[in-house]
C-alpha cells in the first residue's frame, strides 16, 4: 500500500528531472518551432528559382531619332545712326511694336532719369524679380543682363515713357534733322528726345536680340555645308557699356512669325521622310512640340529636311541651332519587355455555341448504353475575338460566326462535341486552333496567363493595346522572363 502511495510522487519528480534537463515548457516549444520554420523558409529560399517581376506602365515606346537643326528666320541687324552711351530698354527675346523704344543714348554715362512709380507698379516690379529670383540658373548668368534690361523697359513703360510721352515727343523728319543736325539723318524720325537722351524706336515689330552671328539676311538658297558646322559657330555680343559709334551695330529684330528648321538626312531618313508633308517636333530644350511644313531640298549636293512652322519662333529666337526630336512614332500603350512575351494555343469555338452570357458551354455525353446527356462546362475565356482580327481561319463545317472565343485545351479533349440546341446543325466538333500572344501575371501569386495585342516594338520593349478583353491593365504585376516560368506556378 505504501508503495502505491509513493507511485505519484515518483512520476511527478522523474517529469521534474526531465523538465530540468531539457528545459521543456510552453514557451520553448513555441521558440523551437519558429526557428524550424524560419531555417525551413531559408532553405526554401536558397535552393528555389528567384523569378524577377515587371510592374506594367504606360506610355510611348521611346524610339525616335534625334536631329540638330539650323534655324533660319527673317531677320536683320540694326546700326546706330547716331553716337553715345546706349542704355536698354527693351527685353532681350521679347516682342516689340513698332515706334517701340529699344535703347537710348546719352553723352554721358549711366543717364539719370526721374521716375515715380505707384504701388502697383511697384508690386508689379517686386511680382516680376521674385518670380525671376526662383527660376534664375547660376550656369545662364547672361539673363541677368536680361532682366536688367527688362526692369528698365518696364520702368519707363510704367511711366508711360515708351507710349503717351514718346509719342507726344515724336519728331517728324525735318524737325529731327533741324535738331539733331548732322547727327540725324531725315530717315531717322524714330530717334526722340528725352532731357538728355536720345531714345531710338523700333522702325518694326519684331523681336529684339542683342546679339549677331552672322546668318542675319541669308536665304535658304544663299546657305552652304560650312553653315552647319557648330564648332565654327560664332555668336558676337552687341550689348555694351562703352561709347558707341554711328554706324555700330545695336541690336538684331527678327520681324516674321515664319521660321525654318533645317536637318541633315542620311539616305536611310530620307526614304523614311521623303513622302511626309507635315511632321511633329518635339524640342528637346522645352519638351514643347508643334507640327510644321515638310519638305526636302538640297544644299551643296546634301539632303536637309526642311521643317516651316508659324508660330513658338519667340521661344527659340535666342538659338541659332536646336536640339529637336521627330515623333514620327507616336504609339501609346502598355509598356512591356519583349522577354516577357509567350504564346499559347487554344481551342477556338464560335460564340454562337456558348450559354451563361458567354461563360459556359453544353458538352455532350454519351452513356454505356448509347444515351446522350448535356453537362455545363465553364471554362476561363482567355479571348473574344472577331475573325478580322485574328489569323484563325475557320474551317468549312464551322458556323459563320463573327466572333470566337479562346479557351484552354485542357478543359476538352480534341472531337468534343458542344451542343446549343436540338438539330443536328447545332452541334459543334471540337478541333480548331488559334494561338494568342501573352504574358504571365502574377498578381494573386502564380502565374496566370493574360492575352496582349502588340502595336509595336523596339529591340527591348514593345507596346501593347490598352483595355484589351482578358488582358492587362496598368500596374499589374509580370514575370520579366517567361522561359522560367510556367502557367499556374506558384511564385511566393
Amino acid at each position: 500500500m505504501s508503495g502505491d502511495k509513493s507511485r505519484p510522487g515518483f512520476l511527478s519528480g522523474l517529469l521534474e528531472h526531465i523538465r530540468g534537463v531539457f528545459g521543456l515548457n510552453i514557451g520553448t516549444m513555441i521558440t523551437g518551432v519558429l526557428i524550424l520554420y524560419l531555417v525551413f523558409s531559408l532553405v526554401m529560399y536558397l535552393t528555389s528559382a528567384h523569378i524577377d517581376t515587371y510592374q506594367v506602365t504606360s506610355g510611348p515606346l521611346s524610339r525616335n531619332e534625334t536631329y540638330t537643326g539650323l534655324a533660319l528666320r527673317e531677320e536683320s541687324v540694326v546700326r546706330s545712326q547716331t553716337g553715345g552711351y546706349i542704355r536698354y530698354y527693351a527685353r532681350e527675346g521679347s516682342k516689340i511694336n513698332a515706334n517701340g523704344v529699344v535703347y537710348s543714348l546719352s553723352s554721358t554715362q549711366s543717364p539719370q532719369t526721374s521716375v515715380k512709380l505707384s504701388s502697383e507698379d511697384m508690386a508689379r516690379i517686386r511680382s516680376d524679380m521674385q518670380s525671376f529670383s526662383k527660376r534664375f540658373d547660376p550656369s545662364r548668368f547672361n539673363t541677368a543682363y536680361s532682366f536688367k534690361y527688362q526692369l528698365e523697359g518696364n520702368v519707363l513703360q510704367y511711366e508711360g515713357v515708351t507710349a503717351d510721352v514718346v509719342t507726344s515727343l515724336t519728331l517728324d523728319p525735318e524737325n529731327a534733322a533741324e535738331v539733331f543736325s548732322d547727327r540725324v539723318s531725315d530717315s531717322q524720325a524714330s530717334v526722340v528726345l528725352l532731357g538728355n537722351q536720345t531714345l531710338c524706336k523700333s522702325g518694326e515689330d519684331g523681336i529684339v536680340l542683342y546679339s549677331k552671328d552672322g546668318y542675319a539676311g541669308k536665304r535658304l538658297e544663299d546657305l552652304t555645308l560650312s553653315d552647319f558646322n557648330q564648332n565654327t559657330y560664332h555668336e558676337t555680343d552687341l550689348k555694351s557699356s562703352d561709347m558707341i559709334k554711328a554706324g555700330d551695330d545695336v541690336y538684331t529684330i527678327i520681324t516674321d512669325e515664319w521660321w525654318s528648321l533645317l536637318i541633315p538626312l542620311t539616305e536611310k531618313q530620307l526614304v523614311h521622310l521623303k513622302n511626309r508633308e507635315t511632321i511633329r517636333v518635339k524640342f528637346l530644350k522645352d519638351d514643347m512640340t508643334q507640327t510644321g511644313d515638310f519638305s526636302v531640298v538640297q544644299i551643296e549636293g546634301t539632303n536637309f529636311g526642311k521643317i516651316d512652322f508659324n508660330k513658338g519662333l519667340i521661344r527659340y529666337a535666342s538659338d541659332r541651332f536646336l536640339d529637336i526630336e521627330l515623333v514620327t512614332n507616336s504609339v501609346n500603350g502598355l509598356k512591356i519587355p519583349l522577354s516577357s512575351i509567350v504564346t499559347k494555343e487554344f481551342y477556338v469555338i464560335p460564340e454562337s455555341f456558348s450559354v451563361e452570357n458567354g461563360t459556359g458551354f453544353y458538352l455532350e455525353e454519351r452513356g454505356a448504353n448509347g444515351t446522350t446527356s448535356r453537362r455545363l462546362v465553364s471554362p476561363t475565356i482567355y479571348a473574344r475575338i472577331s475573325d478580322n482580327n485574328t489569323t484563325y481561319v475557320p474551317t468549312e463545317d464551322t458556323r459563320s460566326d463573327s466572333t470566337y472565343l479562346y479557351v484552354d485545351k485542357s478543359v476538352f479533349n480534341k472531337n468534343d462535341v458542344l451542343v446549343i440546341g436540338d438539330e443536328i446543325e447545332d452541334h459543334y466538333v471540337i478541333g480548331d486552333t488559334g494561338i494568342l500572344e501573352g504574358v504571365y501575371c502574377i498578381n494573386q501569386g502564380y502565374a496566370v496567363f493574360r492575352r496582349i495585342e502588340v502595336l509595336d516594338q523596339n529591340e527591348e520593349f514593345a507596346i501593347v493595346a490598352r483595355d484589351t478583353d482578358y488582358g492587362l491593365v496598368r500596374y499589374d504585376h509580370i514575370v520579366r522572363d517567361a522561359t522560367r516560368v510556367k502557367e499556374q506556378d506558384i511564385l511566393y
